[in-house]
């Protein structure tokens, strides 16, 4: 049987893997996007929808009404919360609710209070970073901030803010703007540096003007099970515009949207869900909030009442960091408090060759040297689901019948230079051979009976023991020569499971993703020293622990953009490294397609082919893989780039994959624009989302030079002609761009042959850009 005849039925093999996944999946998603917009939760791990709890008559409302007490110099103090329930009423035969104060019927009354005063606490952490602490009971939660696995570490303190109390309200000022607690009627007033109000919690009596009986800032006690949970209500100005919320795949400003920050697997970058969401968001109007919490939480951004953000949240404690400035300032200091991506090896940045799937050492080492024959340049060979004696059945070992050499076939491909990259997964089912193990030893996740939830076995990664043992598996494999292991799946922890920490689902799912990034990302490091992981799914701090890709975009047109949008969202989300599958994952990619995301693919911060068969260009056409070889050429050039960029981003908390308005904050148009991204600071991309050699483009006022043509354009809307390499790449005026020779493989780059390019349209305009090599110190700033 010929190489050429084994490939293909490799292929046919990964056909039907797709089929499958497609019958047996995407009904469910369809079903459950039906049944969660209509506040009913059948299906398992749908993504929850907070807000259906604050509409139930069933439970008692507090409404936050007036300062009890405030010591100025403490920062805390306490806040009269107001006793209502909801009464239904009826007008011109249609029926609605309103708040109506109530009379507890708590027995004995003696011990309880009607109108409960609750603790208040205010804290300044950089002169534009303020926290802000509530509590719906009296018993303050013991949990600290060194055991927060979302906190880098505890927060600083910071005396540049300085306070008073003028009679009316408590104020607190900095050089970046002022947050005012006003006693009555409650509000917590956040202002610009100039003064002017950027937002401020809606109080009940905002509703006199109004028809809306809106509720305001306020917590639940439930009926169902006296659990509380709070609902902050901050006001949405006109022409506001709202951003981030992690890997979202709807339009990137998130007013008029409900976005469900519930970690979940959406089956691809086309729907609500999102497999990494972050409880992060910052306003156009110069503010942002960390929502410091791993509970689930539904983001009303304007889509019930176009005046308000309401935050329905699943926590009983408020626990928000508030950041002052524009996008970078905002960026840098989120990211100074949940932390910043670190450094990754240049091997990374380079092509990554995968498929559903590789089975085995002879189809690896064939792929390894096809790559070389035809002079792609290439650093990772990926065996994604195959590696196994049993397909999906993960065990940590390579299939003795298929890999009768795996430490061979490994130094062979480093020698060839090539890193190579393993799939897994936390799940286990009730075949594989580990999965008495961990039921036995207590390892997996476990209900309210002590049994499992599922009838899988969820690794327990709240259990040291756990895991221990996890790392001890995928370290036999680093020991082996593997050098990177993908993090797949994560979404499903149990939410009514009970986990080793002592905590519940309704804490612990969305932190799942979180603990599964740190426990792989720390036993390569401590392996290999070389940290590095490929991770679908995340939470707020996930970005320690890098990298992560878009998950499984169809391989459409509206595939492309999804990915897109969810990965500029989670650049605005705090991440600095992101990728996504080229070409679409759920079937073989029409060559058009691939062709067109071939550049979108090359020019974001790393590069993976990846998806059903055939993804190897000279499978597929002699012309198509011309394109493929141009469009990683053009990758492997713009190295020293890429590498100086990726340096920055680390260093200031910003993407790779950029939104305009993060570099353009004072364009009004940049905002408005989510089909095109900076690749790092000077370099513009609009990718060919449909068939065609050309697209409008919005460029940020100055002058830009066609990096393809060199034609100048300013600023405003152009209908621009794509280049050889099919997306519109261009860059900005003033700009000084490295390039090298082209290498076949990352650690054969001469760095010495770095050239300077500049770009400039006028011979007297400077030119400046940024240097950071191997080994470097420091990044260097360069000029021209």
């Amino acid at each position: 049987m010929t190489q050429l005849k084994r490939m293909r039925m490799r292929m046919e093999t990964g056909i039907r893997y797709i089929l499958f996944y497609l019958f047996a999946f995407l009904p469910f998603t369809t079903v459950a996007q039906i049944q969660t917009s209509a506040g009913v939760q059948y299906l398992m791990n749908a993504p929850k929808d907070m807000s259906t709890d604050f509409s139930d008559l069933s439970n008692t409302y507090f409404l936050a009404d007036s300062l009890a007490s405030f010591d100025v110099a403490q920062g805390t103090g306490e806040v009269n919360w107001k006793r209502y329930r909801l009464s239904p009423r009826q007008a011109f035969n249609t029926n609605g609710y309103w708040p109506v104060r109530m009379q507890m019927l708590d027995f004995p009354d003696t011990q309880y209070d009607n109108d409960p005063n609750l603790r208040l606490q205010v804290s300044f952490v950089t002169p534009r970073t303020l926290r802000i602490r509530m509590f719906t009971s009296p018993v303050v939660p013991k949990g600290s901030d060194a055991e927060s696995l979302m906190l880098c570490g505890v927060p600083p303190v910071s005396d540049a803010w300085t306070g008073a109390d003028n009679g009316r309200s408590i104020i607190y000022k900095s050089a970046y703007g002022s947050i005012e607690i006003q006693k009555y009627p409650w509000r917590i007033i956040l202002r610009d540096a100039n003064g002017k109000v950027m937002t401020q919690t809606r109080h009940l009596i905002d509703n006199d003007s109004s028809q809306v009986k809106l509720l305001p800032f306020s917590f639940i006690k439930r009926g169902s099970d006296n659990s509380r949970a709070l609902n902050p209500v901050f006001t949405l100005a006109p022409g506001e515009r709202i951003y981030g919320c992690g890997e979202s795949f709807g339009a990137l400003n998130k007013v008029g949207q409900r976005v469900h920050l519930f970690v979940t697997d959406p089956q691809g970058p086309e729907t609500e869900g999102q497999y990494k969401p972050v409880p992060f968001f910052f306003s156009n109007r110069g503010y942002g909030i960390f929502m410091h919490t791993s509970a689930p939480v539904t983001c009303d951004f304007g889509a019930s009442y176009i005046g308000a953000d309401r935050l329905f949240m699943a926590d009983e404690q408020l626990d928000f960091f508030v950041f002052f400035g524009e996008p970078k300032d905002i960026l840098y200091e989120y990211t100074g408090i949940t932390g910043r991506s670190p450094m990754l090896p240049l091997w990374t940045f380079g092509t990554w060759m995968s498929r559903i799937t590789y089975f085995s050492q002879a189809e690896g080492l064939e792929i390894a040297r096809q790559l070389r024959r035809h002079r792609i340049p290439s650093d990772v060979i990926h065996f994604d689901t195959g590696w196994f004696g049993v397909d999906w059945q993960c065990d940590y070992e390579f299939a003795k019948d298929r890999f009768p050499d795996p430490v061979a076939m490994l130094r062979q491909l480093r020698r060839d230079g090539f890193h190579t990259c393993l799939w897994q997964l936390p799940y286990f089912t009730p075949k594989n051979r580990f999965f008495r193990e961990l039921v036995d030893s207590g390892m997996a996740v476990k209900n309210a009976a002590g049994e499992l939830p599922y009838e899988d076995a969820v690794l327990d990664l709240s259990n040291p023991q756990t895991v221990g043992w996890y790392q001890s598996k995928i370290a036999g494999l680093l020991r082996q020569g593997v050098a990177a292991i993908k993090c797949d799946f994560g979404e499903a922890a149990p939410y009514d499971g009970l986990y080793h920490s002592g905590r519940g689902g309704k804490y612990e799912h969305n932190l799942y993703p979180l603990r599964y990034n740190k426990a792989l990302w720390d036993i390569i490091q401590q392996t290999t020293g070389e940290g590095v992981i490929w991770a679908r799914s995340a939470w707020a701090g996930s970005q320690r622990y890098p990298l992560h890709w878009g998950g499984d975009a169809a391989t459409t047109n509206t595939g492309m953009l999804g990915d897109l949008r969810g990965g500029l969202s989670f650049g605005l989300s705090g991440f600095s490294f992101w990728s996504h599958d080229i070409g679409g994952f759920v079937t073989a990619s029409p060559e058009d397609i691939y062709r067109r995301w071939l550049p979108f693919g090359f020019l974001s911060s790393h590069t993976r082919a990846h998806g059903a068969p055939p993804t190897e260009p000279w499978l597929i056409s002699e012309s198509f893989t011309e394109a493929f070889r141009e469009a990683a050429e053009l990758k492997y050039r713009l190295m020293p780039y890429v590498y100086a960029q990726a340096k920055d981003c680390t260093e200031r908390g910003l993407p790779m994959v950029r939104a305009l308005l993060v570099e353009f904050p004072e364009d009004a148009g940049a905002w408005l624009v989510e089909d095109e991204y900076m690749f790092g600071s000077q370099i513009l991309v609009a990718p060919l989302l449909e068939s065609g050699t050309s697209r409008t483009c919005y460029l940020p006022q100055g002058k830009w030079i066609d990096y393809q043509t060199l034609k100048v354009y300013e600023g405003g809307y152009h209908t621009i002609e794509a280049g050889r390499i099919p997306a519109v790449i261009l860059v900005r005026d003033g700009s000084l761009i490295p390039h090298v020779p082209v290498a076949q493989r990352t650690d054969q780059i001469d760095w010495n042959a770095v050239e300077l390019y500049p770009y400039r349209v006028e011979p007297s305009t400077p030119c400046t850009g940024l240097l950071f090599k191997p080994g470097d110190a420091a990044l260097q700033t360069i000029k021209r």
